[in-house]
């Protein structure tokens, strides 16, 4: 317990200097001349472990606003999102931790109320000369009146990173950024229907949602097959070609965007994908489905290796398609690319599944499948980044809608804001070796 309170204890120091300090065992950081008055640098020795960073206290207002912002700029450094991060820590008057302005789900420890835990400020854009902009604005405590802002230089032997302009200050809150999300359920039952009728029929599904005022629609998986064909090879489509025309123009009409998972042709593959319409009619982007079950892979789909973002009026979308919810690795890949919403065309799946693709990326889905609503299995639905559902579909030929804010965070007991930190503290994606024979031998 002692040591517990040692470790909150706010450091001592002056709040008018940036301070050096290093986190033991591992060797110690260094600090680095600047080319100018306002740059702070670090470099790490050419050993495993090091960790130190640049400190300062800032004094804040309790229940007002600040906004953190930095330039950074690094050198030899494999992982800057992870290797060069900021920390912002909150404290009272009496240096102790105060109790976060922001509410968390009590179901788990029965209480709305928690510590405000250390936030950190993320990536945005990259200027000409390499310097990455990190910043972010938050809520002060409302008992808070120091705010600790530390810049680190971690795990990166021989690395170097340069603070250019480190700021925290008083700052407008956050506007907020509501979008509409909303998700088809339909069966698109029998086995002689056309892509005409097919088409028609999520006409209207679409414009129920639109009289509902959504601004993103997802409908369900490989549409030009279900109900017409289980030859998808045969019903695949170019795009951009007839159905992406036909739900681009009502896309436009309607002033919203749509999700419409299909079987696509390309360049003597056929390809599983969901394309993302915008609202002036034009393809947005293009998902193509990476996971294959056995049943895809035997009517001659190709599996895809890309894992794209793209960019909205309202946020960054990224899209995934069925079987893909069962390996954590698609969600985790769109997350890291800035997806803070999934679009999900789906057959069917494990609904824990979803829930934990939500929660393990701090991402909100939105699912529109065929499954049968009654049973335990996918279901269509709005799901928030804590994994539950705030809009399930009960009925068929239904839609279901929910608004979410993306400016809102989530934050969770003893993690506070998770989304922000998986950045900070999520392990490096490494790429999987690839098999080579050596000629005329029979081991790699």
């Amino acid at each position: 317990m002692i040591l517990f309170h040692f470790l909150w204890l706010l450091p001592s120091h002056g709040d008018d200097d940036w301070t050096l300090h290093s986190i033991a065992p591992g060797p110690e950081a260094e600090g680095m001349p600047g080319q100018d008055d306002d740059v702070l640098g670090l470099a790490a020795p050419d050993e495993e472990g090091a960790n130190g960073y640049w400190m300062k206290s800032f004094e804040v207002e309790g229940g007002s606003w600040v906004e953190f912002s930095a330039k950074r700029k690094t050198t030899r450094i494999p992982h800057p999102r992870r290797s060069c991060v900021v920390r912002i820590e909150w404290y009272g008057a009496d240096g102790r931790p105060v109790t976060s302005r922001e509410k968390v789900n009590p179901t788990y420890f029965g209480s709305e109320s928690t510590i405000a835990r250390p936030d950190f400020p993320r990536d945005k854009e990259v200027d000409l000369e390499g310097w990455t902009t990190v910043s972010d604005r938050y809520p002060v405590p409302a008992d808070a009146v120091k705010a600790v802002v530390q810049l680190h230089l971690r795990w990166a032997p021989g690395g170097e990173v340069l603070w250019k302009a480190p700021s925290l200050l008083a700052a407008e809150p956050l506007p907020e950024r509501k979008v509409t999300l909303a998700a088809v359920h339909t069966q698109l039952s029998g086995g002689d229907r056309t892509i005409e009728e097919n088409r028609e029929h999520l006409r209207t599904l679409i414009e129920k949602a639109a009289a509902q005022g959504a601004d993103l629609v997802v409908l369900p998986e490989l549409m030009n097959c279900k109900g017409i064909t289980h030859d998808y090879v045969s019903a695949a489509e170019k795009i951009p070609g007839g159905t992406t025309q036909f739900f681009g123009a009502l896309a436009r009409e309607l002033d919203l965007y749509v999700v419409v998972g299909m079987a696509e042709r390309l360049e003597g593959q056929v390809f599983n994908s969901a394309v993302l319409l915008g609202p002036d009619a034009s393809i947005v982007g293009i998902y193509r489905k990476v996971t294959l079950p056995r049943e895809e892979i035997a009517r001659g789909i190709s599996p895809a290796d890309a894992y794209p973002v793209f960019k909205t009026r309202f946020g960054k979308v990224g899209m995934m398609i069925c079987y893909d919810v069962f390996f954590p690795e698609v969600a985790r890949e769109l997350a890291m690319r800035g997806a803070e919403i999934i679009a999900v065309p789906i057959w069917g799946g494990n609904p824990a599944l979803a829930s934990a693709r939500c929660i393990e990326n701090g991402v909100h889905l939105v699912t529109s499948t065929y499954t049968d609503h009654d049973t335990n299995w996918m279901k269509t639905a709005i799901w928030d980044r804590e994994g539950r559902k705030v809009a399930t579909a009960t009925a068929w030929d239904t839609v279901v809608t929910a608004t979410v804010d993306l400016n809102q965070r989530t934050y969770w007991h003893g993690l506070g804001d998770f989304q922000a930190r998986i950045a900070r503290e999520a392990p490096v994606r490494k790429m999987e070796p690839v098999f080579h024979r050596r000629e005329g031998s029979e081991t790699p």
